[in-house]
């Protein structure tokens, strides 16, 4: 379950503070999906730095599966997201001198509970790539992949650790409108698969009509479309 309850989100100015979000409210269950649109400059990127929990609110409660992850230790706090959240960018981000296999076990290079050379890891990550369609690519570098092709390398890196949350900012911007219609297709398939909760940011109305829920910021404040 992940619940903000009545968040509040000022940036400090010489003018003084700069409101971007105000009394915004959501609940999500395993399995939900929603999509948040809205303006440049209206506070989405924001809202999706709190929902990963890189950045806390000035006022108001986060919570994750019962943890509020900003009670945490720097420490605590690095480990939880790298556990419980997935993120995927407008940029791919992968690492240019990796390989595609290699890229999607980067989340697991951290932390006790598995290690990335680890023969169930591993394997999870082949069937990733088998899912996304990139079983034969396992060895090529980002470079040698199509932005379609990164795009779905690194869905596959966002869902290695299994994540109660997936995020995304803009998941399609940078992709031409058929690769992107097939993209979505594939991130809706494996958010039904995986039973995460996911919430996508994006200026895209068509992507977000393919939600079962939308909502759009609107004066700083979320709104149920």
């Amino acid at each position: 379950m992940l619940e903000l309850n009545r968040i509040y989100k000022d940036y400090p100015t010489p003018r003084g503070p700069l409101p971007i979000l105000a009394d915004v409210s959501l609940r999500l269950a395993r399995g939900d999906a929603v999509a948040v649109m809205g303006p440049s400059g209206s506070g989405k990127s924001t809202l999706l730095y709190l929902l990963g929990a890189l950045e806390p609110p000035t006022k108001g409660r986060v919570t994750l599966d019962g943890t509020d992850p900003f009670a945490l230790r720097d420490r605590d706090l690095a480990a939880f997201r790298n556990q419980k959240i997935g993120f995927v960018f407008q940029d791919h981000g992968l690492l240019p001198q990796c390989s595609v296999l290699e890229n999607v076990l980067t989340p697991t290079l951290v932390g006790p509970a598995d290690q990335a050379g680890d023969g169930a890891v591993v394997a999870r990550a082949r069937a990733l790539l088998d899912q996304v369609g990139l079983g034969d690519r396992l060895d090529h570098r980002p470079g040698e992949l199509s932005g379609g092709e990164r795009q779905r390398a690194a869905l596959a890196r966002a869902l290695i650790r299994q994540p109660a949350l997936l995020l995304c900012d803009e998941p399609t911007g940078n992709l031409d409108q058929t690769t992107a219609d097939a993209v979505a297709s594939l991130l809706l398939e494996l958010h039904a698969a995986q039973k995460t909760m996911l919430v996508v940011v994006t200026h895209n109305a068509g992507l977000a009509g393919r939600f079962p829920a939308r909502y759009e910021l609107d004066n700083r404040t979320l709104v149920r479309q």
